[in-house]
C-alpha cells in the first residue's frame, strides 16, 4: 500500500507529463500554422516579430494555407492565399511610411525622399491578398467615371473640403463627383488648356499643336483633371503626384480612368528616358525648383525633348510682393542659363521653351552653371541619382534641331529615328506591329463573350517591348500603361517615341500604384524568367492581384510549363470567376512551345 506522499509524487508526475505533452502539442500547431508557408515554393510569409500593423497587430486574417498536390513527384500549390487586415486595403507596398518609421530609415525630408521608393525586405512583405473596402462597388465605366466615382470604393473626402474653392472634387450623396477644376483653373479645365494654346498660338486654338504635342508631364497633378480635359484633344498625360498630405489624389484620378502614377521629383530620376515628353506642366505644384542649384527643374530639361514647353502657373509667374519678386528673378537666371526662354507669360502663367540644339550650350561663357553632363547616359533612370547638370543633345539631334518625329497619329506606326539605337530594323519594327494586332484581335475575340461596352479603361502591359500591344488597342476608348523591364529599359524610349507612354519597372518589386487600379494585365514571358531576379512567380501573381480591380482580367503568354504551373493557382488568387487557355498560332515573336491563359478575378 503506497503512503499519501507516495499517492502525491506519482500524482504530480502525471500532471507534469500531461503538461508537457499539451506544451508540446501547442507548439507543434503553432509551427504548422506560422511555417506551413514555407512549403509553398517561393511564397514567403514574414518571420520577423516586429512586421506588425503600425497599432502592433498583426495585420493578416489568417497566417495558414490550405495546401493540396496532384501527386507525390508534383510541387505542392496553394488552394488559397491568406487575407490581409482591411486596414492594408489601400496597400502601396514600396511606399508604406508605416513601413519607413518601423525600419528607421535615415531620410532626407528637405528633398522628398520619404516619398521616394522604400521597398520592404523579403522578410517584411505582407504575402497576402489586399482586400476591398467593406461595399466595394464595380467603377462606373468611361466615360462617366470622368465626373463621378463610387465614394465607397475610395472613402477619404477630406480634399473635397479642403480644395471647396477650387472645385477638385465634391461629395455627392454615394458619389464623388469632379467638376474639373484645378488650383489655378478654377473655372475648369478646359478653358484653362483653351488659354494655354492662345499663349503659343497654336492653330484654332487646340493645345496638340496639329499632333506635334502629344505626350505631356504633368507634375503635382491633383486629382488629374488637367490630364482629363487633355485626353480629348489626342494628348495623353503622365499626371504624376507623390503620396503625400493630399494622399489619395493619384488614386482618385485611376478610379476616374486617367493614366497616372505615383511619384515624386525628389532625389532620383524620374522612370522615364531623356526626351519623352513635348510639354511638362506645373499648377501650383508646391516644387522648389531653385533648390540643389535647380537639380528637379534640370530633371525637367532632360525629359523634355527639343522646343519642348514647361507650363509653369504659379504665384511666382504673376505676384508682386517682394518674396514672389525675389524667387521669380532667381528661377528666371536659372533658366537662362539653362538657355530656355520664354515662349509667352500673361495673366497667372508662364510658358518657357527649350532649344533645338546645342548651339546656346556652346555660346554660354566658360565655367558657367548648371554645367553639360558629362559621360552620361540620360536614359539610365532606375534607382539613378538626379544630376544638376544639362544633358546636351546626340549629334544626329543637334544636326536635326528637334527630334524628328512626325506629328499624331502618324508616329504611332511609322518607324522611330530611335530605333536604330537599339540595333532594331525597320522591316522587324513593321513585323511587330503585325504580329501584335494579330494578337490582340484573336485575345479580344476570346474575351468578348465575357465583356460589355467599355470593360477595359485602365490597361497595363507588364512587358511591353517597342509597344507593339498598345499600338494594336489605340482605336479602343482606353489607355496603356506600359511597363518595360529594368532589363529591356532601353526599349522605353521607342514607346514614348510613338506617342504612347509607360515607365520602367522591377517586377521583383510592387509597382507604383494604388491596389484596384488596372482592368486589364496583359504579362507577356515576364514569368519564365522571375525566378532569375530574385523572386518566384508567387510573389509576382500576388502584386498582379494587388492593382488587379475585381472582375479585372489577366492574360498571361508563356512556356506551357509555366501557365500549366499558374493555372493551379487560379482558384487561391480568386481568378476563377472565368478563364479560358488555348494555343496560340506560331509566328514572328514566339519562343517555342507556348500557351496563353485568360482568367477573371472574382467580385
Amino acid at each position: 500500500m503506497k503512503m499519501p506522499s507516495q499517492r502525491g509524487e506519482a500524482l504530480l508526475s502525471r500532471r507534469l507529463f500531461s503538461s508537457l505533452l499539451i506544451a508540446l502539442i501547442v507548439a507543434l500547431s503553432l509551427v504548422v500554422v506560422f511555417y506551413g508557408a514555407s512549403f509553398a515554393p517561393g511564397l514567403r510569409i514574414s518571420d520577423d516579430p516586429t512586421a506588425v500593423a503600425a497599432d502592433g497587430s498583426d495585420p493578416v486574417v489568417s497566417s495558414s494555407f490550405e495546401v493540396s498536390a496532384d501527386s507525390s513527384h508534383e510541387p505542392h500549390f496553394l488552394k488559397s492565399f491568406p487575407v490581409c487586415d482591411l486596414r492594408l486595403s489601400e496597400l502601396i507596398p514600396c511606399m508604406d511610411r508605416n513601413l519607413i518609421y518601423q525600419l528607421k530609415l535615415k531620410l532626407n525630408l528637405s528633398t522628398m525622399e520619404h516619398y521616394e521608393r522604400h521597398c520592404p525586405p523579403q522578410n517584411r512583405r505582407y504575402n497576402c491578398l489586399i482586400p476591398p473596402p467593406p461595399g466595394y462597388r464595380v467603377p462606373i465605366r468611361w466615360p462617366k467615371s470622368r465626373d463621378e466615382v463610387w465614394k465607397v470604393n475610395i472613402p477619404h473626402t477630406h480634399l473635397a473640403f479642403e480644395k471647396s474653392d477650387q472645385h477638385w472634387m465634391v461629395v455627392n450623396g454615394d458619389k464623388i463627383n469632379f467638376p474639373g477644376g484645378g488650383t489655378h483653373f478654377h473655372t475648369g479645365a478646359d478653358k484653362y488648356i483653351a488659354h494655354l494654346a492662345q499663349m503659343l498660338k497654336f492653330p484654332n486654338g487646340n493645345l496638340s499643336n496639329g499632333g506635334n504635342i502629344r505626350t505631356v508631364l504633368d507634375v503635382g497633378c491633383g486629382v488629374a483633371s488637367f490630364g482629363a480635359y487633355l485626353l480629348p484633344l489626342n494628348i495623353i498625360t503622365m499626371s504624376l503626384a507623390p503620396n503625400d498630405v493630399h494622399e489619395n489624389q493619384i488614386q482618385f484620378a485611376l478610379e476616374r480612368g486617367i493614366p497616372s502614377t505615383l511619384g515624386v521629383l525628389g532625389t532620383k530620376r524620374l522612370p522615364y528616358p531623356s526626351r519623352s515628353f513635348e510639354l511638362a506642366h506645373c499648377s501650383r505644384c508646391r516644387i522648389d525648383w531653385l533648390q540643389r542649384d535647380g537639380i528637379l527643374l534640370l530633371e525637367l530639361d532632360r525629359v523634355l525633348r527639343p522646343g519642348g514647353y514647361f507650363v509653369y502657373s504659379s504665384p511666382e509667374a504673376y505676384a508682386h510682393d517682394e518674396k514672389n519678386q525675389r524667387i521669380w528673378n532667381a528661377m528666371s537666371d536659372l533658366v537662362r542659363r539653362m538657355c530656355w526662354r520664354i515662349a509667352s507669360k500673361k495673366n497667372q502663367t508662364v510658358i518657357w521653351v527649350k532649344p533645338l540644339s546645342n548651339g546656346c550650350y556652346s555660346r554660354r561663357d566658360p565655367g558657367m552653371q548648371p554645367p553639360l553632363c558629362s559621360s552620361d547616359n540620360a536614359d539610365a533612370v532606375w534607382n539613378v541619382p538626379m544630376k544638376a547638370c544639362i544633358s546636351p543633345y546626340s549629334k544626329r539631334v543637334n544636326r536635326a534641331k528637334g527630334s524628328e518625329l512626325l506629328s499624331w497619329p502618324q508616329r504611332l506606326t511609322v518607324s522611330p529615328p530611335r530605333l536604330e539605337e537599339l540595333g532594331i530594323t525597320s522591316e522587324k519594327y513593321y513585323e511587330d506591329n503585325e504580329v501584335w494586332h494579330s494578337r490582340v484581335m484573336q485575345y479580344w475575340k476570346k474575351v468578348s463573350s465575357q465583356t460589355e461596352k467599355n470593360s477595359f479603361r485602365n490597361v497595363m502591359d507588364m512587358r511591353a517591348n517597342i509597344g507593339g500591344f498598345a499600338a494594336a488597342l489605340v482605336d479602343e476608348d482606353l489607355w496603356v500603361m506600359n511597363v518595360v523591364p529594368v532589363n529591356e529599359s532601353s526599349k522605353l524610349k521607342i514607346i514614348y517615341d510613338r506617342g504612347l507612354i509607360g515607365s520602367i519597372h522591377d517586377w521583383c518589386e510592387s509597382f507604383s500604384t494604388y491596389p484596384r487600379t488596372y482592368d486589364l494585365l496583359h504579362a507577356w514571358l515576364i514569368f519564365s524568367n522571375i525566378e532569375q531576379q530574385g523572386c518566384s512567380p508567387e510573389d509576382l501573381l500576388i502584386e498582379m492581384d494587388r492593382i488587379l480591380r475585381p472582375l479585372g482580367f489577366v492574360i498571361i503568354r508563356d512556356k506551357t510549363s509555366i501557365v500549366n504551373y499558374l493555372r493551379r493557382y487560379l482558384a487561391a488568387l480568386k481568378w476563377d470567376a472565368w478563364s479560358f487557355e488555348f494555343e496560340p498560332s506560331v509566328d514572328a515573336l514566339s519562343t517555342g512551345e507556348e500557351m496563353v491563359l485568360l482568367a477573371r478575378k472574382r467580385l
